[in-house]
């Protein structure tokens, strides 16, 4: 039987209405919510993690804001996101934008027809990871759900689609940029 994953990228608590949160972020947060629970296939998570001395890091140096310290709130997945796949659900704490760790896991799976990305940021986790998915697994279906999405700006989030796009990511429910 063919399996689906969908991955649901970094939707935590600084990324939503933290220390990095958005008004856009925000608005996704139900959308994401019914895709989990309408999503015929297996969810998985990745979570942004960082440690006490992220400023010092080559990330903090260029965004010196800390967020997704470990073991803080702000780490932490949206609660109403997390509680719906109970406790076994599997996470990926990623120390950067991408995961390759999820990329390997995705490639062990037998018959896997496709991965679906949700969360944030359009523009640079989720981009990064479903570029590396499409590089360990070129002849699976990659998709992103860009209603379930948002970016840094909104110019950032078209953007990034836009780039996808051309490495044969397939855009579902995109929405025109006015």
């Amino acid at each position: 039987m063919a399996q689906k994953v969908l991955a649901v990228i970094d939707m935590q608590n600084d990324f939503i209405d933290g220390a990095l949160g958005t008004k856009e972020a925000e608005a996704i947060v139900e959308k994401v919510a019914a895709q989990i629970q309408n999503f015929d296939g297996e969810v998985v998570y990745t979570r942004d993690t960082h440690f006490e001395d992220y400023l010092n890091t080559q990330e903090g140096t260029k965004l010196p804001v800390k967020h997704c310290i470990k073991e803080t709130e702000g780490w932490q997945i949206r609660e109403e996101l997390r509680q719906l796949q109970g406790d076994d659900v599997k996470i990926f704490d990623k120390l950067t934008f991408g995961s390759v760790e999820l990329a390997q896991y995705l490639k062990e799976m037998e018959d896997l027809q496709s991965v679906m990305l949700v969360g944030l940021c359009t523009d640079i986790c989720v981009i990064s990871n479903a570029m590396i998915i499409k590089a360990f697994l070129p002849e699976v279906t990659v998709q992103i759900n860009a209603e379930c999405c948002a970016g840094v700006t909104p110019q950032s989030h078209h953007n990034a689609l836009e780039a996808m796009k051309m490495c044969q990511i397939e855009i579902i429910k995109e929405k025109k940029l006015q």
